[in-house]
């Protein structure tokens, strides 16, 4: 006798997917692979090597909730201070180290897919952290040596949310050629992207963001491969604050700077109730039944602020607080470092969900509903 719907185990309802959600053309994300610069520093020595003294600033990088960041410092000068550098010598940096992380996280990628690059058939590349014309992906299909006729997409000054953004694009080429393998690579050169005039606004940006890059693999059409699938998209802009997070032109200094205002994190919590409910709607879904989430290491006011929102536990967000304590932020590509930490983790079982987030200027929540 089959039991009543309402008395099956909770364990057979989570295996089947609520109606909607298993078209037999979703892509899945198959891989990861990332980088970062050789040199690292913890933020007392960051301190101590730009020699600041200014106990308001110390305070910001001290208690950060980051021990340790990925960067690639000002070059020295004959005294063993820091050249600052001039924006073309920030873009010449930025375009290095992009190309040289984005080809170590392509190829570990690659290697964690069972890929070729010949496999290769769509490549999309995001960053915020310079300006490339060709982008970042004729750059690395021209060093890599991939097929040149390999459609591509550069996503470019969006911000910490645009992984999701371009995932979204990345799956959607990946359903319309199903077997066919898509790449997206996060490639952040964060170094490259500051002002060092002793405010607090520009201190407070300083004392956050590290570079780092990561690759994902994607392709739809197989059932039987591994990786969760990628069912949903969410999106929330909050016009009021479009300001609130920008990168701008600081006459002053000669070179573009980002600005963040206080009230961010306690922007961005007040409005992600609003699209998680967005996500969700439809699915059936709770926010209970998420088994994992994976939220934008912006900073530990952010990630608090998120958490109480949402009614989420500090063991929800630990793969978010310890990519922020190991690298600091690192833009479009934090919550892949985070979803890395959770493969290696190995607790992702068959059927359970998961809940990306990412946020950034607009000031925008981007969300993704993926099932294991």
């Amino acid at each position: 006798m089959t039991p009543p719907q309402n008395l099956l185990h909770p364990a057979t309802l989570a295996a089947a997917p609520p109606s909607g959600l298993d078209a037999p053309d979703v892509a899945r994300i198959m891989a990861i692979g990332t980088a970062v610069p050789p040199t690292s520093y913890t933020q007392r020595e960051l301190l101590d090597i730009f020699g600041i003294e200014d106990p308001r600033i110390r305070s910001v990088f001290l208690n950060s909730a980051i021990d340790r960041r990925y960067l690639t410092l000002p070059p020295e000068d004959s005294d063993g201070g820091r050249i600052m550098e001039v924006q073309g010598e920030l873009l010449a940096k930025h375009k290095a180290q992009g190309i040289d992380m984005g080809i170590r996280a392509v190829q570990e990628c690659l290697k964690q897919a069972g890929a070729d690059l010949d496999d290769i058939g769509y490549l999309c590349c995001v960053t915020s952290t310079g300006f490339l014309t060709p982008g970042l992906s004729a750059l690395l299909i021209k060093e890599l040596g991939i097929d040149p006729s390999c459609s591509r997409l550069d996503v470019v000054g969006m911000g910490c949310n645009a992984g999701l953004n371009a995932l979204n694009a990345v799956a959607g080429w990946a359903r319309a050629h199903p077997g066919r393998l898509a790449v997206m690579v996060c490639d952040e050169s964060c170094s490259a992207a500051y002002v060092f005039d002793g405010t607090m606004r520009t201190s407070v940006v300083n004392s956050l963001f590290g570079d780092g890059a990561a690759a994902v693999a994607v392709m739809a059409g197989d059932d039987g491969e591994p990786g969760p699938r990628i069912l949903k998209f969410a999106s929330h802009i909050i016009t009021d604050a479009v300001d609130a997070m920008r990168y701008e032109w600081d006459s002053a200094q000669g070179r573009f700077s980002f600005y963040l205002d206080p009230q961010v994190p306690y922007v961005v919590g007040a409005n992600a109730e609003t699209v998680i409910d967005r996500l969700l709607a439809g699915t059936g879904l709770r926010r209970s039944d998420i088994a994992h989430w994976l939220v934008h290491s912006g900073g530990k006011k952010v990630i608090d602020s998120v958490m109480v929102n949402l009614g989420l536990t500090r063991h929800d967000v630990r793969h978010t607080t310890g990519v922020l304590r190991d690298y600091g932020n690192l833009s479009s590509g934090s919550f892949l470092f985070s979803y890395e930490r959770l493969l290696d983790e190995g607790v992702a079982d068959p059927g359970e969900y998961c809940v990306l987030m990412t946020m950034g200027p607009g000031s925008t929540i981007e969300t993704a509903l993926v099932r294991w």
